[in-house]
């Protein structure tokens, strides 16, 4: 069992930056891959970022490449999500999620544990 806790989210205006935290519990958070995903309002949720459990590997959606950066501190059960150069359409709720499967995926349904979410509104 994992529990997840996000923290960092808030109000930010466009072109500044935020970090995202996702604090994790459970021993076996080392072996997980670890998700971003966010969900704006009357939208489905997408993908953002995921990170492998070694942190050798990443993938992210192609609207925040080169902006948002994922890692993770295994000793700290922790993964990130740098998020620079913020733009209106970031503007969501965020959500931390962990895979049990010891490969980067993309599909939210792909993933056993959620967080319950931290805002992210950046205005123009």
């Amino acid at each position: 069992q994992v529990q997840l806790v996000e923290s960092g989210g808030g109000l930010v205006q466009a072109g500044g930056s935020l970090r995202l935290s996702c604090a994790a519990s459970g021993r076996t958070f080392s072996t997980y891959t670890m998700g971003w995903f966010r969900q704006a309002p009357g939208k489905e949720r997408e993908f953002v970022a995921a990170i492998r459990w070694s942190g050798g590997s990443t993938a992210y959606a192609d609207s925040v490449k080169g902006r948002f950066t994922i890692s993770r501190d295994n000793a700290k059960n922790t993964v990130y999500l740098q998020m620079n150069s913020l733009k209106p359409e970031d503007t969501a709720v965020y959500y931390c999620a962990a895979d049990r499967a010891m490969v980067v995926r993309t599909i939210p349904q792909r993933y056993d544990y959620w967080g319950q979410g931290t805002q992210v509104t950046v205005s123009s």
